[in-house]
């Protein structure tokens, strides 16, 4: 056990992938159990939530977007792409306290390796975050009848996130056994993070007081390269991307450090 400690995030998913694939389906078909549409819902949901921030922001807020040189694109194309990268980061932080508080007979197995139940939820959330880009691309066609071929670095853009919201969940996880109130401050905090990112206003849009917190929200960069590949048909930043990506990679490796040194006592606890 101590020594998988220090054997890497990755290694262990590589490891367990049959276990981690099976978990991940369950996710996803366990959501949808007993709806009528089923997983129909993965594709309805992304339009009404576009629905209902696309009438409060642009049509009662009457909310603009700077245009780029190259064009002008609808206000919900640009908004939608916001959502969906801040909701695939909100699912996994609201769900992450609870992971393993809401697993106590996988505790109980030692053989049960509890490390990899971030992956699942991390790989469910990728899923909807595809299915409301497939919602993107019907949209774009509907709306513009184009689409801009550097959006198949799409995931390249959102690779460096993946991996952030990896190490987050490892450390909400491993801290919401031993503070359990740490459940009840993530919603506020997902919320904070929506509202203080690019998904919904500009940066240049923002009073200098306060565009530090814009600047600094880990979702702001991310968006806004992801519309310049899916939108603005540009390439983007290489170098931002990797620096992100590096420093993405230390925080999991470290939070993945700090679950598996805080699980000795998950038994103790529950």
């Amino acid at each position: 056990m101590a020594g998988s400690k220090f054997t890497g995030p990755f290694h262990v998913a590589i490891r367990h992938r049959s276990l981690i694939l099976e978990l991940t389906r369950r996710e996803i078909h366990g959501r949808y159990r007993g709806a009528n549409f089923g997983l129909l819902w993965a594709l309805i949901s992304p339009f009404l939530m576009l629905a209902v921030y696309t009438l409060a922001f642009g049509s009662i807020l009457k909310s603009r977007w700077p245009q780029p040189a190259e064009g002008v694109h609808n206000f919900a194309l640009i908004l939608f792409i916001g959502l969906i990268i801040h909701g695939f980061l909100a699912e996994c932080i609201g769900r992450s306290p609870a992971l393993v508080v809401s697993n106590p007979s996988y505790v109980k197995r030692v053989i049960f390796p509890l490390e990899i139940l971030p992956w699942p939820m991390v790989l469910s959330a990728l899923f909807h975050l595809l299915t409301n880009l497939l919602a993107f691309f019907v949209l774009e066609l509907v709306l513009e009848r184009q689409f801009v071929w550097q959006v198949v670095l799409f995931p390249l853009t959102v690779a460096p996130l993946v991996i952030l919201t990896l190490g987050v969940s490892w450390w909400l996880s491993a801290l919401g056994v031993y503070f359990r109130d740490i459940g009840q401050v993530t919603g506020v905090l997902v919320t904070a993070l929506l509202f203080t990112s690019t998904a919904i206003m500009p940066i240049s849009s923002v009073s200098p007081e306060v565009r530090w917190l814009f600047e600094f929200n880990p979702l702001s960069f991310i968006i806004d390269q992801s519309r310049e590949v899916a939108l603005w048909g540009h390439f983007p930043n290489w170098a931002g991307l990797g620096l992100y990506a590096l420093g993405a990679l230390m925080f999991t490796y470290l939070g993945y450090v700090v679950f598996m040194t805080a699980r000795r006592g998950f038994a103790d606890v529950l």
